[in-house]
């Protein structure tokens, strides 16, 4: 029986004279509890933006906010005929009509430097920018609302040829003459050289201008903080500017909002973002909300007395003293959450909520798919036909076992003539569902459908080709690409969101997979197929909060204990090129190594250096990369896909990534291109391979929780090694941390939205 963390390990361990004879070299030194995970930011800031735990602590302030809020209301009454989160939404659009017209009316830009004319995207426009690599624009630019698009009919039988979608333009490489601009400005404000192109990346082409005028625009480069800007900004103004001056605290804001963004968060309390204000030096942080609020920096969602001015006194012929009864019964309710958001996750939101329900009031509720349902491989898999035939948008969970019944449900939908598809989030999840339907054709990659690379293409009016759509490992969607896809369906297309919710979620802002099963606005299925073997039963009881001992005849689960993180990292070379080669016939190339966080001495980036040093030694010829590297492009904040170097040459760097040719230009290499060996948790999230090895060094104990051992431990589909030095560290995780709350807006939206048709 193998040995689980905390009881004495057993003498079956894979290769046991391999994992146990020899210490390892002297251990690496201790460094900074730096291995712990740092959440979805990971995957979007420069892997070499420094760390700073104050500041982090500060930026995280809002984490532990009920992500399940209700909605607020706007300051105008709702009418009767209008539900409060409809009141809501119209008073937002009017707020934001309002900043619109304030900012057209005036002639130079706005004094606080934060409404950056002429660079604001729609929500369109921001997610394409990050489905092509380009770094979003700083998180105060201002956007205004988009028209509502006409609603789409849905396809007729017959149908023209499809048009594909064009591809999505690379981005636009920043002029010479700009990041020499800007280089100057740097200079004279005492900012490194180094952060010209990525400020131009940021701000645009006027990124020197604006930064003269408005030092504080600093901070929308990844990687500077608050105490960095303000040194900028003091040696550009001088004494002149000070910690209330309205361009940095509207700066600050903006910045809170973002950091809120990359951990997940759609929003944020606004009592949260004052404390965070004043802890920065601002000495009135309600007026600073206040102004970055009127100034369109962010959208105010709810009623909050202390941003209003203090009307006391009777009115309406009431005494003093006297509590009307409308303001007694007010007094009992439940006070509302206030938040403060970047409008364009407001905007995604609300777009994907009324996508959402444009879907499942559309749909034709009177399909016959009996015959279909009947025939299908597993109770489950009938169950999930027979709801998709009479609704429009459907949630489906269960773990990697369950991955077989949206495949029957896609083959069952082809076999009645309809144009079904299913779209995963990497090329491994791609393969993985054109293995189980059998067809190479009923599977593409969500960015790939979106782009129009692959899948059917759109139609004349623009939507996507198709009449049913399954989204398999949906909790890795994130708001804004959420928004984007319902947008591209037309009315009738039935969506099918399928995934397991015990993973970690997804990289980007928002959990649009657990607010539509928290808002029940639709029907759900949940598998009743369990995932087989001992790292099934492993990891479905980890899903349950309970770790538990498998029995595991064929070593598939093997506990390596280790002292520090240098053993850690010793043992995990060893087990990747030697025990588990020999002992399952897995080869390197095969087996995956995943830990907690990139820094610390056995994080990523000190775990690839080692394998690299054992399995593909080199000098870094092409940017630090030899051809045979394992590799991970990063073409785009939270997209993950793994490759092998090739070779290099004037375009840039040449990558095999799962049989597809990649081409990464010289300029994109060091941000965007890592070593591979080793992955995160989350950017692991939504793969599998033939073996995983998870390493748990000392300093990674803060890191874990259920959600991430849930999600690192399921990566291996025959072997799973644990190289474990966190002792009870990794029980208590499973037992009780749960999943971080991330604060959003869409369940509430959902809850409010007409859905006659949704389930109970």
């Amino acid at each position: 029986m193998t040995a689980l963390p905390g009881e004495t390990p057993g003498t079956d361990d894979v290769a046991a004279e391999d994992v146990t004879a020899g210490a390892a070299a002297d251990p690496a030194p201790a460094e900074a509890p730096g291995a712990a995970e740092d959440g979805e930011a990971q995957v979007r800031e420069a892997e070499a933006a420094a760390e700073d735990p104050a500041a982090d602590a500060t930026a995280s302030d809002g984490t532990t906010a009920d992500g399940t809020t209700a909605d607020g209301t706007a300051d105008a009454s709702p009418s009767p005929e209008l539900s409060e989160a409809q009141a809501e939404l119209a008073a937002q659009r009017e707020l934001r009509e309002r900043i619109e017209k304030r900012k057209a009316e005036k002639a130079a830009p706005i004094a606080a430097g934060t409404g950056l004319s002429g660079t604001a995207a729609d929500l369109l426009a921001a997610v394409r920018a990050v489905e092509s690599g380009e770094k979003a624009g700083s998180a105060f630019f201002a956007s205004p609302a988009p028209a509502q698009a006409p609603r789409r009919p849905a396809p007729a039988a017959a149908q023209p040829p499809r048009t594909p979608a064009p591809e999505a333009a690379a981005p636009q490489a920043a002029s010479p003459e700009a990041v020499d601009a800007v280089r100057a400005v740097l200079v004279e404000g005492g900012a490194p050289e180094a952060l010209a192109r990525p400020a131009v990346g940021a701000l645009g082409e006027q990124a020197a201008e604006l930064l003269r005028t408005d030092p504080w625009q600093l901070l929308a480069v990844p990687g500077v903080r608050p105490e960095q800007a303000d040194g900028f900004a003091r040696a550009l103004l001088g004494d002149g500017c000070g910690p209330d001056d309205g361009r940095r605290t509207a700066a600050l804001v903006g910045w809170l909002l973002e950091r809120a963004a990359l951990q997940g968060h759609t929003a944020l309390d606004a009592g949260t973002v004052r404390a965070a204000l004043a802890e920065r030096a601002v000495s009135d942080p309600d007026a600073a909300v206040r102004e970055a609020v009127e100034e369109g920096v962010a959208l105010l969602f709810g009623e909050d007395e202390e941003l209003e001015p203090d009307d006391t006194g009777a009115e309406d012929g009431v005494a003093d003293g006297a509590v009307p009864e409308e303001e007694d019964a007010e007094a009992e309710r439940e006070p509302v959450q206030v938040l403060l958001g970047l409008d364009r996750y407001a905007l995604a939101e609300e777009s994907l909520a009324e996508g959402l329900a444009r879907l499942v009031n559309a749909c034709e509720k009177a399909a016959d798919w009996a015959e279909a349902a009947a025939a299908a491989p597993s109770p489950s898999a009938a169950e999930l036909i027979r709801t998709s035939a009479a609704a429009g948008l459907v949630v489906h969970s269960g773990g990697e076992a369950a991955r077989a019944e949206p495949a029957a449900l896609i083959a069952a939908a082809r076999g009645l003539g309809l144009r079904a598809l299913g779209a995963t989030h990497s090329e491994d999840g791609r393969r993985r569902l054109a293995d189980a339907t059998g067809d190479p054709d009923t599977a593409v990659t969500l960015s790939g459908l979106l782009s129009g690379a692959q899948g059917p293409g759109r139609d004349e009016d623009g939507a996507l080709a198709l009449d049913l759509l399954v989204v398999l490992d949906a909790p890795q969607l994130d708001v804004e690409s959420a928004a984007v896809l319902v947008e591209a369906l037309a009315d009738g297309v039935r969506l099918i969101l399928s995934g397991d919710p015990g993973v970690l979620g997804s990289a980007g802002a928002g959990r649009v997979f657990a607010d539509v099963l928290a808002a029940r606005a639709c029907p759900q299925v949940v598998s009743r197929t369990p995932d087989p073997g001992p790292i099934g039963e492993l990891v479905s009881g980890i899903g349950i909060g309970e770790l538990n001992q498998v029995d595991a005849p064929g070593k598939e689960v093997v506990i390596v204990p280790v002292r520090d993180a240098g053993e850690a990292v010793h043992r995990t070379v060893q087990l990747v090129a030697d025990s588990v080669p020999r002992a399952f016939s897995i080869p390197a190339e095969e087996t995956q190594v995943i830990t907690v966080g990139h820094g610390g001495a056995a994080g990523t980036r000190a775990l690839n250096e080692a394998l690299k040093q054992r399995l593909n030694p080199g000098p870094g010829r092409f940017g630090g990369f030899d051809p045979g590297d394992r590799v991970v492009h990063v073409p785009a904040p939270g997209q993950t896909v793994p490759g092998v170097v090739r070779s290099a040459d004037a375009e840039g760097l040449r990558l095999d990534c799962g049989g597809v040719p990649v081409v990464v230009p010289q300029e994109r290499v060091e941000s965007s291109v890592r070593h591979g060996w080793a992955l995160s948790a989350h950017q692991a999230a939504g793969m599998r391979w033939p073996a995983a090895v998870v390493v748990l060094p000392g300093d990674a104990a803060q890191g874990l929780s259920r959600p991430w051992v849930y999600t690192a431990f399921g990566r291996g589909e025959r072997h799973l090694s644990v190289v474990h030095g966190v002792d009870q560290a990794l029980p208590h995780a499973v037992a009780q941390v749960p999943a971080q709350e991330r604060t959003t807006r869409l369940r509430p939206l959902l809850e409010a939205l007409p859905t006659p048709d949704a389930a109970s």
